[in-house]
């Protein structure tokens, strides 16, 4: 079920057999010669739907700008503050929260996210451990809320499909991986480009320049000619499989 094609009376119903709820998010940026600026946006939601569908969970609406200041140099990137995003996503739970879901397990598409999207966790837990109870007292956690973030690439059926599809040349942004889910998601938008395998990188950068001085045409070690629509289809079947049986285990914890 998507959130944004529920009408309230539905959701109202939902919440009386569950109380998870699904959020991907992503972000808007540059990807490459070939990868679509939505890439994480794009992943994130598409891995989502599937799970809420193949568990039959509520889906909110996909965050599709997250953190990307890295990502500035290349024309059409967006990008959210750190301590927007982590307002964003405590905004999101938290008038969620107050309609009854408790479990929010969170699907991301972007590496910048990751520790911004904790940092917001730990804001909601703040606010929901120190409430002040009935008696005036904090520290009830009255609303018993859990989080908790899946990073779709890093999930071990991914990373050794992609070991087996690209070997040393999934690199680590603009990966074939991910340009392959969304040309499976988007065949009428498939980029193509020249390129040569990149060189391998690391995660050694300061700001959008030195990132852009560092990887002139936006990849990091990666080599997304290599990118099918078929394996998106791959990636996708694997990802929702693994991620549908770790939901149920953390709706069930």
């Amino acid at each position: 079920m998507q959130l944004q094609l529920s009408t309230w009376a539905e959701v109202e119903a939902y919440l009386k057999r569950s109380a998870g709820v699904i959020v991907p998010i992503g972000s808007t940026e540059q990807h490459g010669p070939n990868g679509l600026i939505g890439t994480d946006a794009i992943c994130a939601e598409a891995i989502g739907r599937a799970v809420g569908e193949a568990v039959d969970a509520m889906v909110a609406p996909t965050i599709a700008v997250g953190m990307a200041q890295h990502h500035m140099a290349f024309p059409g990137t967006m990008t959210l503050r750190p301590s927007t995003l982590i307002q964003v996503i405590r905004d999101c739970v938290v008038s969620l929260a107050a309609h009854g879901f408790r479990r929010f397990y969170f699907v991301n598409g972007h590496g910048g996210n990751i520790a911004i999207v904790q940092s917001a966790f730990g804001e909601v837990y703040a606010e929901t451990s120190m409430a002040p109870r009935d008696d005036g007292r904090a520290g009830d956690n009255r609303g018993g809320v859990q989080c908790t973030l899946r990073n779709w690439w890093l999930r071990p059926p991914v990373v050794k499909l992609a070991k087996e599809l690209y070997g040393e040349h999934e690199g680590l942004h603009a990966t074939p991986s991910e340009v392959s889910l969304t040309q499976h998601v988007y065949r009428d938008h498939i980029k193509k480009a020249d390129m040569l395998p990149a060189p391998p990188a690391t995660l050694d950068f300061a700001d959008a320049f030195d990132f852009r001085r560092r990887f002139p045409d936006g990849r990091m070690g990666s080599h997304p000619a290599l990118s099918r629509p078929e394996h998106g289809k791959q990636f996708l079947d694997v990802v929702v499989a693994d991620l549908a049986a770790d939901y149920r285990t953390f709706l069930a914890a």
